[in-house]
């Protein structure tokens, strides 16, 4: 089973922010990131994208920060470990 991730690029446009937020997310543990194997850059599973904005939209974790407007267009999703 593989284990699908996001670039930190990609989740930040998927979620409507900016990179910068996500890496203060991680560091406030809001979203954990992972650190891919080779490169050492910032990855995210799926999952805890997902989780996160069903819990921001809920009002369960409050953010400062302010929406972008959302990409209607499906991100491609790159496997990192299989």
């Amino acid at each position: 089973m593989a284990v699908s991730f996001m670039m930190i690029k990609d989740a930040a446009k998927y979620l409507g922010v900016s990179p910068l937020t996500l890496r203060n997310w991680d560091k406030q543990g809001k979203l954990p990131a992972t650190r891919h194997p080779m490169s050492n850059y910032r990855i995210y599973k799926i999952e805890h994208i997902e989780k996160l904005l069903k819990d921001i939209e809920a009002g369960i974790i409050p953010t400062k920060a302010k929406p972008r407007k959302v990409l209607k267009r499906k991100l491609t999703v790159k496997s990192v470990i299989d």
